[in-house]
């Protein structure tokens, strides 16, 4: 189905344009929550006043949010958690938890749907997302680490902490040199039956001349 989006949709589209999106989607989500309309005729002919109306309101919310944007790049939030030997946690760190601590650092009130994320499950750094407007969508720094443990420790990717803790430790193991050569020897000793059984055969030739001699 088209429809005709009255407000700005995160990885969707602007106020004012027009995008042809799954029925459920539009039925059950867009139309219902008055972000988007039907694209019929009558629709699409105010299409332009309401772009030109979200321009207006876009271009204000921007200049508001961008200090908090700037608060935001600089935030590192921490969660001690309980995790198993391979850094995966006994549960998770929320949206809703990410969205509350953010909240009462910056003073501003940030709701779980504007993170974009999934719930943390690791130990380690991880780069959040946070979607203030359809333009401003800062990353915030989020540090999980092992309860008891000090949180500077983790400070590194999660990915690089999980391979690094998974990663097989492996012994050095020296062979000596003459243990090396042994094969060579036993390869060479194997060949002197071949030349035996060679021998063997221009031997066994001989009484051949022989007789053709007699017959003569």
């Amino acid at each position: 189905m088209k429809v005709l989006l009255l407000e700005d949709v995160y990885n969707l589209g602007r106020a004012g344009e027009i995008k042809k999106v799954a029925n459920g989607y539009g039925r059950n989500y867009l139309i219902p929550q008055g972000l988007a309309v039907l694209a019929t005729k009558g629709a699409l002919v105010q299409a332009e006043r309401i772009k030109a109306e979200a321009d207006k309101r876009r271009k204000l919310l921007n200049e508001e949010m961008a200090v908090v944007a700037e608060k935001l790049e600089e935030v590192q939030l921490q969660f001690a958690a309980k995790a198993g030997e391979t850094g995966k946690l006994y549960g998770s760190v929320t949206t809703q938890m990410l969205a509350d601590e953010l909240t009462e650092s910056l003073g501003t009130e940030i709701d779980r749907r504007q993170i974009d994320s999934q719930p943390l499950r690791l130990l380690g750094m991880h780069s959040v997302k946070v979607r203030l407007t359809i333009d401003l969508i800062p990353e915030f720094s989020v540090v999980v680490y092992r309860e008891g443990e000090s949180p500077e420790n983790y400070m590194v990717e999660a990915e690089v902490l999980l391979e690094e803790e998974t990663t097989p430790e492996f012994e050095e193991v020296m062979v000596p040199v003459e243990d090396e050569a042994a094969p060579v020897e036993e390869a060479e000793e194997a060949e002197e039956p071949g030349e035996q059984e060679a021998s063997a055969e221009v031997e066994e030739e001989a009484p051949a001349e022989e007789s053709e001699e007699a017959a003569e």
